[in-house]
């Protein structure tokens, strides 16, 4: 679950030592107030930079990764798995929700003190991370229940908000707004901030995030509305502020914004595939020292992340089971495979695809999309398609229920089986924004404000990310002649290219209004039927599988495959889309009604 980790990070940790004594002098310890202590530009800084560390970070994977969603072939009983199957329940607590609020008062703590501030030295570029910070918690709110209370003051035990109600997701957005406004006016562009404080929020990330808000606001008010808000007295937060006319001014300015971060931000795609065999896609999510890798690549070539956690071998490592975690519990579902395009362009059902078929495992990787390859290839020696029998874990036989392994955020000694890093030291950062989802922003923002976009809008965006994975520019007349929907390819390169970073897809399906019906379906594992698993017991045992196998609509038609989930034990529905409010938290308060359905 989420907690709050006072941990610094390693860009400020020259600092924080060189205002050591500042603690120091102030004594006696005992009398340490935030009173006392927010007279200096120096205490803001320090205090600001505390709330990088109240970010997600590799220890919320369960959330985090897209574990439990229709792209996983991954089955447990986690808190995801359990919440895409529609049996999520109101619980006492969610740290999800209190450790938000915890991170929040402090912030709130910092802006309040900020306003009494009358030092010489200049404040106004904490003052404006925190704001991205408060803005940074309340999406993560919004997102996960809805409407909740807005508290952007310090609260005691006598304050009269700590019994308020709900206000409305409408109301939080306005909020969230507002502080990325001021946060976008007082933050130094990313080319100002100095080598030693890369890693933290620069004007261009306040950009990329309120695009993000914006674009997410406004597509959940054209496609789901008020559906989820109930009616702000026996249920939910209710629809206060909710105005649809403000779905296209929101539209147009994530358009905006995300074309001054692509045109001024300086960030490039890390594309490095003519001296990594194409697996670009695989080294910049494990990117480390000059070991991570056979071209000797480290950090500092990195300049397409935006917004990210930074960690470090000597500072900050993760602390968790990275490499083990995402290795097991994002294994790709069969849609997940079959999303992938096919080095033609085209979806692999289409007859001049190219499509090789399922007949053993290496076939299906042939003249595919290179995220496919950096993404699943053996998840030890990188870069070598699986194959029974240079990977014994392709068979299933109780094992593995899928016939995948996943490697993204994998970290692995290029062609040995050794770690890169032993396990919980793994240290490479966690983007939050980069600019492959900006590219993806602009495009979708485009087609749903306009029903269209242009082939020139398509190239200085979408194209961008689609030559990386090697394949062609997606044009207005191929999707023509292809009976393809534009649309429909604009989210899937979203979906593939941020596949398990964040809960992205569960709050994609959702913002789309699709989340009833893609979670809703059997999620199938490996093609039997016409393969070499078929009726070949020394690679395939069916026994193994509790839930049998179906029908799957697959690239070369209808075929049995191994079933993860069947329907009929995935009911998500329009009233999952929120997270419950903790229990705990409604029973103190009387004003604070429960999200429908729960």
């Amino acid at each position: 679950m989420k907690k709050l980790r006072y941990i610094i990070l390693p860009c400020l940790m020259v600092f924080l030592a060189s205002c050591a004594e500042e603690f120091i002098d102030l004594t006696p310890p005992a009398e340490i107030t935030d009173e006392v202590y927010f007279n200096e530009a120096e205490h803001f800084n320090a205090a600001a930079n505390r709330f990088y560390t109240y970010l997600l970070d590799w220890e919320d994977q369960g959330i985090y990764s897209d574990h439990g969603s229709d792209l996983i072939g991954y089955d447990e009983d986690s808190e995801m798995q359990v919440y895409s199957r529609g049996l999520t329940q109101a619980q006492a607590n969610d740290d999800y929700y209190s450790d938000t609020y915890e991170a929040i008062r402090d912030i709130n703590l910092l802006i309040s003190r900020a306003e009494n501030y009358d030092g010489e030295e200049s404040i106004v570029e904490y003052v404006a991370a925190t704001k991205f910070h408060r803005a940074w918690q309340y999406f993560f709110l919004i997102q996960r229940y809805g409407g909740v209370p807005l508290i952007t003051e310090p609260l005691t035990e006598n304050s009269e908000e700590l019994y308020g109600t709900r206000n409305s997701r409408y109301e939080v957005v306005a909020q969230i707004i507002t502080d990325l406004d001021d946060a976008i006016a007082g933050l130094p562009r990313e080319q100002d901030i100095a080598s030693d404080d890369k890693g933290k929020i620069s004007k261009w990330a306040a950009m990329a995030f309120k695009a993000d808000v914006l674009l997410h606001e406004a597509t959940w008010m054209k496609n789901v509305g008020i559906s989820t808000d109930g009616d702000g007295v026996s249920e939910g937060a209710g629809s206060e502020g909710y105005d649809p006319s403000k779905i296209e001014p929101y539209l147009q300015e994530v358009i905006t914004l995300t074309k001054t971060v692509m045109d001024q931000g300086g960030y490039e795609l890390w594309n490095y595939n003519n001296v990594l065999d194409n697996l670009s896609h695989n080294f910049l999510f494990n990117l480390e020292g000059s070991g991570s890798n056979p071209a000797g690549l480290d950090k500092a070539t990195n300049k397409e992340f935006i917004f990210y956690s930074k960690f470090d071998f000597t500072f900050r490592q993760a602390g968790t089971l990275v490499s083990h975690v995402y290795q097991g519990r994002t294994k790709p579902s069969r849609k997940m495979m079959d999303m992938f395009l096919t080095t033609s362009g085209l979806p692999i059902d289409k007859p001049l695809s190219g499509f090789a078929g399922y007949t053993n495992p290496e076939d299906e990787f042939e003249n595919r999309d290179l995220r496919m390859r950096s993404y699943f290839t053996n998840h030890k020696f990188l870069g070598v398609i699986p194959t029974i029998d240079n990977d014994p874990e392709l068979r299933l036989d109780g094992t593995n229920k899928f016939g995948y392994f996943n490697s993204k955020f994998m970290s692995w000694k290029w062609g040995t089986d050794e770690a890169y890093r032993a396990t919980a030291t793994e240290s490479y950062d966690m983007p939050h924004i980069r600019l492959a989802e900006v590219y993806l922003m602009y495009a979708e923002a485009l087609y749903e404000l306009n029903d269209a976009i242009t082939d020139g809008e398509l190239n200085e965006s979408i194209n961008l990310v689609r030559d990386r994975a090697g394949l062609p520019a997606l044009t207005n007349a191929f999707v023509a002649a292809n009976n393809l929907d534009m649309l429909n390819e604009i989210r899937r390169e979203r979906t593939i290219e941020l596949f398990a970073e964040g809960a992205t897809r569960f709050n994609d399906l959702k913002r789309w209004g699709l989340a009833e019906a893609e979670l809703g379906e059997t999620i199938f594992g490996a093609v039997i039927e016409g393969t070499v698993y078929e009726n070949n017991t020394a690679i395939y045992k069916p026994e193994v599988y509790g839930y049998g196998e179906g029908v799957a609509e697959t690239g070369v038609g209808e075929r049995r495959a191994v079933i993860v989930q069947p329907a009929s034990i995935r009911n998500f529905s329009r009233d999952n889309y929120l997270f419950p409010l903790p229990t705990s938290q409604t029973g103190l308060n009387a004003n604070l009604p429960q999200n429908p359905g729960y």
